[in-house]
């Protein structure tokens, strides 16, 4: 069972939930019951109240112990037995079922409409006799008085069966093309059809003869609706003597008083879909209409809407159970709904325990889910040290978190924040007070939250109020300090104004703009109410001013944004240089070994967390750390000229990191032809340098002994 609140009215779907097939057995079924919640909670009202594919519609009868329904497939109609709350028989027919009426008080005398044109009359037993109208018909009616049925379809003619005679009296002619739907009255028997024109024909059977022709098609049209074919009539419903509903295949519903030609009222479905059932609720003056989507009921004399109903499949037809508040409905889905509604009249005799199990189910509300679950986000298992549970049974993804048992919150909460309740308790004392100490005389003073925002407001409220006192009428609005919604801004902390935050540097020159505007512009106002009226070209010049100190202003804070736009660039770089020289102070060299220019390195995070992180350093690299003394005593020696080669080398080849300085190099991807030249140029040159001759004989003695002195100093190194 599901409970619906639609505009504080309670409606109970008693068919919602599982359906059990007939095959399982009984233990099976057992099972099923301990363990599904769903099969647990559903109600099973009328057992196998269902069709194998759809329903197409659903009456009651008139003394309420049958429940008749049509559907398909295979084409079949259903009668269940109230009293016995079962499936009484079941009939299959050779077409679909396009309307059926019970001429009898139960289930004895039945008559179908069938797709094929057939019409079949069904006796207590089963079928009794079948007959043909001349065109494929939509609907039928049944004149008690004159024993007549009469059938429209698309056809201009409606066609009079007497089961009486046992033959087909002369038609009636109609100017329609076709004709849709048809009632007849039960007050005083006049019967109406409505035609696929938009119009609805009168016709008095006693006489045969047309008394009444309603337009409704151009009625049903409103302002700024488009019409992309004429409205045809889709429902029809008589109430009482005077009273017809009239509904339209664009969505419109029609209350028109038998003595005019206007519409008393016009009520609109706003879904464009053709309306399928209408039916009257005298007890509550309601109206019931529905159309594929949703189930409405209004009030019949102001259109007021009393409750809606929206099921998850398409609407064929809707039957209200007589003086209760129970309802049927016939859908495009095996389940026939059966939907409760308690404010509309008490439950059947036949289901009198339902008025107790709603009563008890108002008693005591059901919880919801959710009400066993707290919802967190990442940043509050972080909190709580429950990250590693991401991913586990214990945690439901769920839009931007996680839903977790409130039971393992609190107990992580506890655990985490011994002393949060402490705190809480202290608050709430706190707040205690402070409610006791609002009886006293009230100083003003500042509130312990938001202070700058408060004492901003005050102000701007002073000069209102000296404003509104200056005008003979004028009220002072009130301000955000005196108003409850907004109290909380100033006596939770949560919401204090971070004013060294991005945001606040980046919308304060605006705000602050704004707010100096609005200074301005109660000062003028109290000047013009205390000075004299002035001469026009001083207003002129005023209007010229203000239009060129309201410019000033914009360009002031633009630049006023950009400035600080550029600080927290400035502070932003500040910040990642500063936390990039913490990271290279942190940094200790461990271990250095020569054996084939490896060296190691170790950080103090990585110390502390025990995961070492290893770099090699390639062979014939030199590596410098960042405060290496003797290399700035050689840049202080070196000549200027030097030390400028030095620096542009080092801006344009080196990256300072936390492991030392690398050259960046790369290589220009060749085509075959040129590393081949390339490649004969070096074979080339190695064939050049063994047939090289040494040409040391040919220098000076004083040339080749100092050369001859390096060399040998070399070579003793």
């Amino acid at each position: 069972m599901q409970v619906s609140s639609v505009n504080d009215v309670k409606i109970y779907n008693l068919s919602h939930g599982k359906s059990l097939p007939e095959w399982l057995s009984d233990r099976k079924k057992r099972q099923l019951q301990k363990k599904d919640v769903d099969i647990q909670r559903r109600i099973e009202l009328i057992q196998d109240f269902e069709m194998p594919t759809v329903c197409t519609s659903i009456k009651v009868s008139r003394d309420g112990q049958f429940i008749l329904a049509a559907g398909t497939y295979k084409p079949r109609f259903r009668c269940y037995d109230t009293y016995q709350l079962s499936l009484k028989f079941e009939r299959c027919l050779d077409s679909d079922i396009v309307a059926f009426d019970i001429l009898s008080d139960d289930y004895s005398k039945l008559v179908f409409l069938l797709s094929d044109r057939y019409v079949e009359f069904h006796s207590q037993y089963g079928y009794y006799y079948k007959t043909r109208i001349p065109k494929f018909g939509r609907d039928f009616s049944y004149h008690y008085p004159s024993c007549d049925l009469y059938f429209v379809g698309s056809s201009s003619e409606i066609y009079r069966l007497n089961l009486e005679q046992g033959r087909f009296l002369n038609s009636l002619q109609t100017d329609a093309m076709e004709h849709n739907v048809c009632d007849i009255n039960p007050v005083h028997h006049l019967f109406a059809s409505g035609t696929s024109e938009g119009r609805v024909e009168c016709w008095d059977p006693r006489v045969r003869k047309r008394v009444g022709l309603l337009d409704c098609a151009l009625s049903s049209l409103r302002e700024g609706m488009e019409v992309l074919s004429l409205p045809s009539i889709s429902a029809l419903k008589f109430n009482g003597p005077l009273s017809i509903a009239v509904g339209t295949s664009t969505g419109q519903v029609l209350l028109y008083d038998l003595r005019s030609n206007q519409p008393l009222l016009v009520k609109d479905h706003f879904y464009n879909l053709p309306i399928k059932s209408l039916n009257f609720h005298n007890e509550m003056d309601l109206v019931v209409s529905a159309d594929a989507k949703i189930i409405k009921m209004w009030n019949k004399d102001n259109g007021k809407v009393f409750s809606s109903i929206q099921t998850e499949s398409n609407i064929n037809d809707v039957c209200i159970y007589p003086n209760s508040g129970m309802m049927f409905t016939a859908n495009e889905d095996p389940k026939m709904n059966t939907f409760y509604i308690p404010a509309l009249g008490p439950a059947p005799r036949w289901c009198s325990f339902l008025d107790s199990l709603t009563e008890e189910l108002e008693e005591s509300p059901e919880s919801t889910v959710y009400d066993d679950y707290k919802f967190v986000t990442r940043k509050d298992l972080e909190t709580l040290g429950l990250s590693h549970l991401v991913g586990s049974s214990l945690l439901r993804a769920y839009m931007h978190g996680y839903f977790m048992d409130i039971r393992l919150y609190h107990k992580v909460k506890s655990l985490a924040n011994p002393f949060a309740f402490e705190e809480y308790r202290k608050d709430k004392i706190r707040q205690k007070i402070e409610e006791t100490r609002t009886q006293r005389v009230q100083v003003k003073t500042l509130p312990k939250v938001n202070k700058e925002l408060a004492l901003k407001l005050m102000e701007e409220g002073d000069d209102e109020v000296d404003l509104a006192s200056r005008k003979k009428k004028g009220k002072a609005l009130p301000t955000i300090l005196g108003d409850n919604r907004f109290k909380v801004m100033f006596e939770n902390p949560d919401y204090q104004v971070d004013e060294q935050s991005e945001e606040f540097r980046l919308l304060n020159p605006i705000v602050s703009k704004v707010s100096q505007k609005r200074k301005k512009k109660l000062h003028l106002l109290a000047k013009q109410d205390a000075a004299s009226q002035e001469g026009p070209e001083e207003e002129e010049e005023e209007g010229r001013a203000s239009s060129e100190e309201s410019s000033d202003d914009d360009k002031s804070w633009v630049e006023e944004v950009r400035e600080q736009r550029r600080l927290l660039h400035e502070e932003g770089r500040d910040r990642r240089r500063q936390e990039r020289k913490d990271a290279d102070r942190n940094t200790i060299l461990l271990d250095t070994k020569r054996s084939g220019g490896d060296e190691t390195f170790i950080t103090a995070e990585n110390i502390k967390n025990n995961q070492p992180q290893f770099y090699q350093i390639k062979s014939g690299e030199e590596f410098r750390s960042f405060k290496d003394v003797a290399h700035k005593q050689k840049l202080q020696k070196a000549s200027l000229e030097e030390r400028l080669k030095l620096e542009h080398s080092e801006t344009n080849n080196s990256a300072d990191t936390t492991v030392g300085s690398k050259q960046l190099t790369f290589t220009l991807k060749k085509s075959e032809q040129q590393k081949k030249q390339q490649q004969a140029e070096r074979d080339h040159h190695e064939e050049r340098k063994k047939l090289r001759r040494s040409a040391g004989h040919l220098s000076s003695a004083r040339g080749r002994g100092r050369a001859g002195s390096r060399g040998r100093g070399r070579g003793r190194h």
